[in-house]
């Protein structure tokens, strides 16, 4: 994994950012819904798990746009990193509570998937952080899907500002024929304007629609 060091002076969002960082810090969030209803009958053809699924389009999607890979490093600079990889909650229904597990994005589905299935086997187990190590390229991800929310909002309090995203994914619902998969986004106005989310989500609903050209 590489950091990429955002040269400030030449940043178009240089002062949108230390704005949003320093005079007014805030994070932003909001919901919606995706269909896929093609993504479950392809998944269901297949005999696959639907939450790797939706992990690995989240994932892919986030690795398009730098915007949601930014963070600051250990030194206090701002970048992004080349790669990110999901951290993602894994429910333990004997202990009833969860465990944030991680996995190495792969651009192939079936690389992934299968590295889903030996992370989750091995640290499902109800400890928050099961993991001897997570690296700092992580994002989070969240599913509840006893929920078909219709808003969900996240508080996150610290001393610096959390820079990169935060996704949950809530009940599925139907509607018109169609299956919606709810998702709220929880982004940094910092580093990233509702222009960018509007890229995201139309490019993971292409994704979810289009999913016979990746679910090989």
């Amino acid at each position: 994994m590489d950091f990429i060091e955002i040269q400030m002076e030449k940043w178009a969002r240089k002062s949108h950012y230390e704005h949003y960082r320093n005079n007014v810090p805030c994070s932003y969030s909001l919901t919606v819904d995706i269909d896929v209803s093609n993504l479950l009958v392809q998944i269901k053809e297949r005999e696959i798990k639907d939450y790797p699924a939706q992990i690995y389009m989240l994932s892919t999607i986030v690795n398009q746009f730098p915007e949601f890979r930014m963070t600051i490093n250990e030194e206090h600079h701002l970048g992004y990193w080349n790669v990110i990889d999901p951290m993602y909650t894994i429910f333990n229904m004997d202990k009833e509570t969860f465990s944030a597990v991680w996995t190495k994005y792969d651009c192939c589905f079936d690389k992934f998937y299968q590295a889903y299935l030996k992370d989750t086997a091995q640290y499902a187990n109800g400890v928050l952080f099961p993991q001897d190590h997570v690296p700092f390229n992580t994002f989070n991800v969240s599913s509840v899907p006893w929920l078909d929310f219709t808003a969900f909002n996240l508080n996150v309090f610290s001393n610096e500002s959390y820079l990169l995203p935060i996704f949950t994914i809530g009940k599925y619902k139907e509607e018109n024929g169609r299956t919606l998969m709810p998702l709220a986004i929880q982004c940094h106005h910092a580093v990233c304007d509702g222009f960018h989310v509007g890229k995201f989500v139309e490019a993971l609903r292409k994704m979810a629609i289009n999913c016979n050209e990746w679910l090989l």
